[in-house]
């Protein structure tokens, strides 16, 4: 399943339309192929992390389904390979 739906699915059912309105702009950038600044990729990623974070402390999201979609985040746009975004790895990431 791709992080975006999985973040998604995690969210309680009474928020899942305003938090779908602001992954927009998360997935605007980090599922776009185009994209080639890795450091834009980088930063919307952290960023990213740290609206899931939020989302954990508010109980919008739960812990365990937090940490699973932290690593997902991380493993997919901040480890070494993530980036260039035109590697072989692309058809590897968890998007």
């Amino acid at each position: 399943m791709r992080t975006f739906d999985l973040i998604r699915d995690a969210v309680l059912s009474e928020y899942r339309e305003r938090v779908a309105e602001y992954l927009v702009q998360y997935e605007t950038v980090l599922l776009d192929k185009s994209t080639r600044d890795p450091q834009l990729i980088r930063d919307t990623a952290h960023q990213l992390r740290g609206y899931l974070r939020g989302l954990n402390t508010t109980r919008v999201l739960g812990m365990a389904y937090w940490e699973e979609l932290d690593r997902r985040v991380v493993d997919t746009w901040l480890t070494p390979n993530a980036f260039p975004a035109s590697s072989p790895q692309d058809d590897q990431r968890h998007v």
